[in-house]
Order: C-alpha cells, then sequence, then structure tokens
C-alpha cells in the first residue's frame, strides 16, 4: 500500500513540474514537422550578419555583429524588427509584430497595426540576436501539399522564399528554400523499443542487477536529450528531466542491490514521460533536435525500451515469492 502510494505521488510529481521558461522572444516550438525550412543566403553579402532557421524550422534567427542597425520589414514591407548595436526593438504598429506571435499565425492584429502608420519602437532585448516566425517561410495551407499527395514517399521542394531586410537605406534579402520530407519508418522504430523492452527483460532472468545499469545508462541518455531539447525551445521536457534522474538514480539502486520496486518506477517513469512524452519525433521527418532525424528517435526508442522492459522485470521480480535464505558459516 505504502508503495502504491509513493509510486503516485511521484507521477503526479512529474506532471506537474513547470516547464521551463520561455524563450526570451517569445514563440512556440514543434517537437517534429514534415517541412524543412533552410537558408540558402543573401543576395547581398553582409559581412557580420547571419540568419538561420532554428527550432525545427519555425523560426528564423538573426545575429547582427555589424556594428550597424539591420531592419527585417513585415509582409507589406512596413519597418517590422530593427536589430541596433544596443539591443532588438519591434515596431508595435507594425501588423508582422501580432501577426508572428505565433507559428500558426493567427493572433489578432489591433487596429491601430498598419503597414502606413509611422514606426513606434518598443525595445524587447538588449541583445544583437532576435528570433521570429516569419510565415513567408511556412507552408500556411491546410493538408498535404499536392506533390506530397502524389508522391508521399520522397521528398519535394515547395518553394524558394524571401524575407526583405534593409541596412540603412539599403534593401536586401535573405533567401530560402522550403521542402515537404517524407515521414519515418515508425512501425520500425516501435518495433525495435519492443525488441528492447524484450532484451532487457530477457537479461533480468539472468541477473536483475545488469537491468540496473541498463537503467542508468539510459536515464542518463534521456537526461541529456531532454535537456537540450529544453534549451532549444521545446516546451514541456521538465517531466522528462524528472523521469530521466529518476530513472539514473533507480538504476544505481539496482546495482546496489535495493529492492525492485525502485526499478519499477523509475523504468515506469522513464518509459511514459522520457519516451512516450516524445513519440512525435517518430513519426514527422524534421525533428527540433541538433544533428540528424534518428539520433532524436534512437533516444526515445531507448528511453520507452529500457523504461518499459525495466518495469516488466521490476514488477515480475516483486510478485514472485522470495526465496528462502539458508544460513550458513558461508554467508
Amino acid at each position: 500500500m505504502r508503495r502504491g502510494a509513493l509510486f503516485l505521488a511521484v507521477l503526479a510529481g512529474l506532471l506537474v513540474v513547470p516547464a521551463g521558461p520561455a524563450s526570451a522572444h517569445g514563440g512556440d516550438a514543434p517537437d517534429a514537422t514534415a517541412y524543412r525550412t533552410e537558408v540558402t543566403g543573401f543576395s547581398t553579402p553582409v559581412p557580420g550578419l547571419t540568419v538561420r532557421a532554428v527550432e525545427a524550422g519555425a523560426r528564423l534567427e538573426l545575429v547582427n555583429d555589424t556594428g550597424r542597425t539591420v531592419e527585417v520589414l513585415g509582409y507589406a514591407g512596413e519597418p517590422y524588427l530593427e536589430v541596433r548595436p544596443d539591443g532588438t526593438y519591434q515596431n508595435v504598429n507594425s501588423p508582422a509584430t501580432y501577426t508572428n506571435e505565433t507559428l500558426d499565425g493567427d493572433s489578432p492584429v489591433p487596429s491601430n497595426a498598419s503597414p502606413a502608420a509611422a514606426p513606434q519602437w518598443q525595445r524587447i532585448s538588449g541583445a544583437r540576436t532576435v528570433r521570429w516566425h516569419d510565415q513567408r517561410t511556412h507552408w500556411l495551407s491546410p493538408g498535404l501539399p499536392p506533390q506530397a499527395r502524389a508522391d508521399p514517399s520522397r521528398s519535394h521542394r515547395l518553394r524558394d522564399w524571401v524575407v526583405p531586410l534593409r541596412q540603412d537605406v539599403s534593401p536586401f534579402e535573405v533567401r530560402g528554400t522550403l521542402t515537404w520530407e517524407p515521414p519515418p519508418t515508425t512501425w520500425a522504430w516501435w518495433l525495435g523499443a519492443a525488441g528492447l523492452a524484450a532484451a532487457v527483460v530477457a537479461l533480468s532472468l539472468r541477473r536483475f542487477r545488469w537491468v540496473g545499469a541498463l537503467t542508468l545508462v539510459a536515464g542518463t541518455i534521456t537526461f541529456g536529450y531532454a535537456v537540450t531539447r529544453a534549451s532549444l525551445g521545446v516546451s514541456g521536457q521538465a517531466p522528462a528531466i524528472g523521469a530521466a534522474v529518476l530513472a539514473a538514480s533507480a538504476g544505481a539502486a539496482t546495482l546496489l542491490g535495493r529492492t525492485p520496486f525502485l526499478a519499477f518506477l523509475g523504468g515506469t517513469a522513464l518509459a511514459i514521460f522520457g519516451g512516450l512524452g516524445d513519440a512525435g519525433v517518430l513519426t514527422q521527418a524534421v525533428v527540433n533536435f541538433p544533428g540528424p532525424g534518428w539520433v532524436s528517435r534512437a533516444a526515445v526508442i531507448i528511453a520507452v525500451g529500457v523504461g518499459a522492459g525495466t518495469a516488466m522485470a521490476a514488477l515480475r521480480r516483486l510478485r514472485s515469492p522470495a526465496p528462502a535464505r539458508i544460513s550458513s558459516e558461508h554467508d
């Protein structure tokens, strides 16, 4: 009874752990997407200025080390953002300021915001770096692109895009591409998770303590993965971080020969919060994580497979009668 209460208390605690702070410039970052946004360059090279796609293409990031003001123009060519030597400013009279508050661009635009209105600048950061959603780089139509519907087995370059910029009175553009990517073979990843769970259970039949080593390693991998995702602005990573710490601690305790209930608790939390909570990366090609998408998918599968296998092995051990201990002088 006490074990069950502890189990429910820990799971409840993981659920209510608050998410990390929002990015300095707001916005929402997806777990994964089918659309790859890439920056290909500038119409006119500007030394000290860089622009790249971040957060799985959800936003653009501009870093201004030119020593001069660089301006991002809105959808009607109006001043929208200024990245100056002393920080970043947004024009509260630009409709883009409100449209770009969300990835879907569905925020209401107040009546005073107009491309024809004189700019009114509001300082939003002391940094010379700014991130923003830009509808010009996204696929805005509902449903799949026609090319993807016709042939969902391969990539399709949907269009080239441009975002107008200005330095002093000199206009130029940042250019890029938008590509639809086919989804990964999701069933194969789930099959790998099932195979990993079965391997953990089989290992526990030989020596249960070895399961502790696997749980410790899996918890450490999940911790690094979740912390990295949180640093990129992916929301909801706090439960995964908590589950990873719990799993790693349970793995260490199992190695020391402690009660298998700790392994059951850590394995269950790892599978649910460390793995299933990020399972969306198994269904989309472009993942909000540095490096190739398979690295992110492997981290999720390790959490699901090792976590579920550890929980099942520990539950089996908890339900088995304890072997009688025979005292001897050799104990």
